[in-house]
């Protein structure tokens, strides 16, 4: 049997959980029933205050390693940069695509470029990771439009969040299959080593509550909401630290100054205690030697990575409730509203709790596989493979006829 050929199509390389979740996919299903390989759009990202080539991308330099072929039709997407494509790079994403029996679409931006007359025809698969498509710009139109055409034959959502705000958005249920998100968990698990050489370089007290916040810097995030917990937090605690992690999150990023202004006006010695570690490779050291895991996002979250990273390293998961986190902390830590108050008080009650949530975080990490959720990947290109024999009809009224009733679940 001939191996099934995949390409898939990035924006761009940069910092984020969803790029760090496909290259693994990508990685993991390559070298056996299927060949992948990656086409980027862009060479190079400038995105929150971080100017981030791909060479220098963790993702790319670890599906390069695997002998994943990675190129990409433009060197460089810096401010200004046209959304336009030129004759040279449609021929280029022509040859790309025409080499390919299955196209996989990392989230739905890629999909402004698929949409270009004159490509070849190959059935597409998107990879949802938000649960805010309308925040999306001309992107969700641009998905709305390919499922039309019938060049998307199934998405991918990893929450069930995503999928719910998807169909709202006008996509058929009928595409949808949720693949909750995995990790390592060979990676990702408690390291008592770990914890205390991190620790020691960051000269944090073996005693210390920690608490890590990993993420880009990004509106959706709410850094300022953070900030403000963060300081309560360090009050409260005149041996905590607090450790940020991201791209964005170095003393560099002035967006960045000025949330750490305003949230530390008057009590600038606090933020001896506030480290910024921008773009980390060592998150797994980073979480073991964290206590709790915040996230204060206000939207656009569907199953956070930090989150379950840091939850199989051992850190108690304190969240507002946005996306699936609700579903994710159950049972494993804290929910917590909108407000620095609250959210401060679940990470003390996190951190004194650590010991005690220590088994429902060990019992979980079966539900977290990455092994999991790479071969429901796999599962799902397949199928969509062997239903491209028979032609999709466009779909009338934001629905596509003819694929059965009900979303497909993969539970991992």
């Amino acid at each position: 049997m001939n191996e099934l050929r995949v390409l898939s199509i990035y924006e761009g390389f940069f910092s984020g959980g969803a790029r760090i979740l496909h290259s693994d996919v990508v990685r993991g299903l390559g070298g056996g029933a299927q060949r992948h390989a990656v086409l980027s759009i862009e060479g190079e990202m400038h995105r929150e205050a971080t100017r981030q080539p791909m060479s220098e991308d963790a993702c790319y330099r670890a599906l390069t390693a695997a002998g994943v072929p990675v190129s990409a039709l433009r060197p460089g997407g810096g401010p200004g940069a046209s959304a336009a494509f030129t004759r040279r790079e449609l021929a280029a994403t022509a040859r790309a695509t025409a080499a390919a029996d299955v196209i996989l679409s990392l989230k739905e931006q890629p999909l402004a470029l698929l949409n270009q007359a004159g490509l070849p025809y190959r059935p597409v698969v998107v990879c949802l990771h938000r649960s805010d498509p309308e925040n999306q710009g001309p992107a969700l139109d641009a998905l709305r439009a390919a499922v039309a055409s019938g060049r998307v034959r199934a998405c991918v959502c990893c929450a069930e969040s995503t999928r719910a705000a998807y169909v709202a958005a006008g996509i058929p249920a009928e595409l949808t299959h949720v693949i909750p998100n995995g990790v390592d968990l060979l990676r990702f698990r408690p390291d008592a080593d770990a914890r205390a050489a991190v620790r020691a370089s960051l000269g944090i007290p073996a005693a210390a509550p920690v608490t890590v916040f990993a993420a880009r810097y990004a509106g959706m995030k709410n850094v300022p909401l953070f900030l403000r917990a963060a300081r309560i937090f360090l009050v409260r605690h005149p041996d905590a630290r607090v450790l940020m992690c991201g791209a964005g999150m170095t003393a560099v990023n002035p967006e960045l100054a000025a949330d750490l202004s305003a949230a530390f006006a008057g009590a600038p010695g606090l933020l001896r205690r506030l480290s910024l570690l921008g773009v980390r490779h060592d998150m797994e050291g980073v979480y073991a030697a964290s206590d709790v895991v915040a996230l204060t996002s206000s939207s656009g979250e569907a199953a956070p990575l930090c989150l379950i990273e840091g939850m199989m390293c051992g850190a108690v998961p304190v969240a507002t409730d946005v996306g699936d986190c609700a579903d994710l902390v159950a049972g494993h830590g804290f929910l917590t509203p909108a407000e620095p108050g609250p959210i401060a008080l679940a990470w003390s009650r996190a951190a004194a709790g650590a010991a005690d949530f220590a088994p429902a975080l060990a019992a979980a990490r079966e539900r977290f596989s990455q092994t999991r959720m790479i071969a429901a990947y796999g599962a799902v290109i397949e199928q969509v493979h062997r239903d491209a024999a028979r032609p999709a009809r466009p779909a009338r009224g934001g629905r596509t006829r003819g694929r059965g009733t009900a979303p497909a679940r993969h539970p991992a």
